[in-house]
């Protein structure tokens, strides 16, 4: 699968996923967010940036792809009815392991607690319970933001350019693109 103009997957012509920051604006765009969202859970630390924080006056703050796939996250929760010290605790959680295989996962919840489950065997266990239950395919929310990033901009940290994305009706982008070649 072609990763658009971000290196999302790997590729020795792309610089490191760890060098693409998002500011603001586009990831609210790709997590469906709207900016008041982004700004209170950046300053209450229930998703900060992890590439860079702002730091004052006209910085700007810059999420990660995964930062991203997080916010998309909160906000489906957010949509279930799922409360916000509830979505506080779980994404805590996915912090302190380390946010890894989070493609791989399936979070579930009963509308009071979050649960990860990375089998299927754990999804039939809650299910079990009998009560109702929801669950969010991280992988489809992971491909979901793929998508929607693949058609926005994008910054890399080292260098400061600016990623255009992919969108064909983005004239400005079509542009650029052609100006740089």
């Amino acid at each position: 699968m072609e990763g658009g103009p971000y290196p999302l997957h790997d590729s020795a012509a792309d610089p490191s996923p760890d060098t693409i920051g998002y500011r603001g604006p586009t990831a609210c765009a790709a997590a469906g967010i709207t900016y008041r969202q982004l700004d209170y859970w950046a300053r209450t630390g229930l998703v900060e940036p992890s590439v860079r924080a702002a730091y004052g006056s006209g910085t700007q703050r810059l999420y990660s792809f995964r930062d991203v796939v997080v916010l998309k996250i909160v906000k489906r929760f957010l949509d279930t009815g799922v409360a916000l010290q509830n979505i506080r605790a779980a994404v805590q959680h996915l912090r302190a392991r380390g946010f890894r295989d989070l493609e791989r996962m399936t979070l579930m919840s009963d509308g009071a607690t979050v649960y990860e489950c990375s089998s299927p065997d754990e999804v039939v266990d809650l299910l079990q319970g009998g009560q109702g239950i929801f669950g969010i395919a991280v992988g489809v929310v992971w491909r979901d933001v793929e998508a929607a990033l693949s058609q926005l901009h994008g910054e890399r940290v080292d260098t400061g350019e600016t990623l255009i994305g992919n969108n064909p009706a983005d004239e400005l982008a079509r542009r650029r693109r052609d100006r740089a070649v």
